[in-house]
């Protein structure tokens, strides 16, 4: 696989809690001139960052993050407040405990509060798969298709682990047997070009990862 095709589903990432703004100008800066399809950055940053880049790369936030139980309303006003500063780009951390106790319709209802506020901006839902059983991976993709959201997002990578390769396989068999419209972001440990063509080849459409540019970036590959 090119590269170039790689890069062009990355979201370059930095959500470090110590990342300063020098550090988001330097990846909005890689972001550029890689062509990645967006560069995910902490919430405080956005509205700097959306007029740093003028448009020349997709700015994308964290709401709920990183480890999702704020409640409903706080993460709409969150989700909102980063529209209005700019965000294309919206990743949400579900309730994971509403998810362990199969409290579905609370979980969908929260993804589609938060949607309702993004309007035609992207939503990926993070579901954080380290922590859930198979029942509860094949139920995720359901409830965020229902919702209406547009992204299906495997880790925060502030967790136990990161994305899986069976994580995407269980995700991508759900939304192909059922018609899903949703696509799959597979986030955390993405550590190789070799992993991000695998996880692109199980279904993947977008990858949160900071370590392919760095990649690119280090071996001269462009």
């Amino acid at each position: 696989m090119d590269i170039r095709e790689i890069l062009g589903k990355c979201d370059h990432t930095l959500l470090s809690v110590t990342a300063t703004w020098e550090d988001i100008k330097a990846i909005i800066d890689d972001g550029i001139k890689y062509k990645t399809a967006s560069v995910c950055i902490p919430p405080c940053y956005v509205k700097q960052a959306k007029e740093y880049a003028g448009g020349k790369v997709a700015i994308c936030t964290v709401i709920g993050f990183p480890n999702g139980y704020n409640t409903p309303m706080s993460k709409y006003t969150e989700a909102a407040e980063a529209v209005q500063f700019g965000a294309d780009e919206v990743d949400m951390v579900i309730n994971i405990g509403e998810m362990k106790a199969r409290h579905y319709e609370a979980v969908r209802d929260e993804i589609h509060l938060v949607k309702s506020c993004c309007g035609d901006k992207i939503l990926k839902v993070i579901v954080e798969t380290c922590l859930l059983n198979e029942l509860e991976l094949r139920m995720a993709p359901h409830l965020v298709a229902l919702a209406g959201a547009d992204f299906i997002k495997t880790s925060t990578g502030f967790s136990k682990a990161g994305a899986t390769f069976r994580d995407v396989e269980i995700f991508k068999e759900e939304i192909v047997k059922n018609n899903l419209n949703i696509k799959i972001k597979a986030a955390g440990g993405i550590s190789s070009i070799a992993d991000a063509e695998k996880f692109i080849s199980l279904g993947a459409d977008r990858l949160g990862t900071s370590r392919i540019v760095k990649i690119v970036k280090e071996e001269g590959l462009l």
